[in-house]
């Protein structure tokens, strides 16, 4: 079963990323987080790439991704180099109230050839459900959950959301 290697959001840390990181290994996944802050700041999407690439020493037999930034990042990556799968926790398709950054966020999804499972909540603001829906169908192959009433951070369903990423990693064998 692949390792599931998970970027940050860009104000958390890896240290953020332990409940995810934890709550995967509870369920049988092996995952660890990826440190996208070498120094204090948290680099632009595309300039954070080499840092996701060189802490995974197999990226075709791993499944990387994270929460909004570190998932973008990690989307990014895939959209360059082939890997096992994609889970992307919050997508950040957009910026609260900036809806028309959505086609930049998205614009390299076309190139992801792996599986996709994105997780999202209704209720977040760095996603317009209805554009996320539509941006989906330029992936090959991906599944969109969406909880009711979450907002960015997945708080409340997180569990729910660890469930859906496990078994998605699984059936990757």
């Amino acid at each position: 079963m692949p390792t599931v290697y998970l970027g940050h959001g860009a104000a958390g840390t890896v240290a953020s990323m332990k409940p995810y990181v934890d709550g995967l290994k509870r369920r049988g996944v092996d995952a660890t987080a990826v440190n996208l802050k070498p120094g204090r700041s948290v680099p632009k999407a595309e300039r954070a790439l080499p840092l996701f690439r060189e802490q995974v020493p197999d990226l075709l037999h791993a499944v990387i991704g994270g929460h909004s930034f570190g998932g973008r990042v990690a989307s990014l990556l895939a959209a360059e180099e082939p890997c096992a799968g994609l889970v992307l926790f919050s997508y950040p398709l957009h910026a609260p109230g900036k809806q028309e950054a959505w086609r930049e966020r998205s614009a390299h999804w076309a190139r992801i050839a792996c599986p996709v499972l994105l997780l999202s909540g209704e209720a977040d603001p760095f996603a317009d459900i209805d554009l996320l829906r539509k941006e989906v169908r330029q992936l090959k192959k991906a599944e969109l959950v969406i909880y009711a009433r979450a907002g960015h951070g997945l708080a409340g369903v997180l569990d729910q959301a660890l469930d859906r990423a496990a078994a998605f990693v699984k059936s990757l064998r």
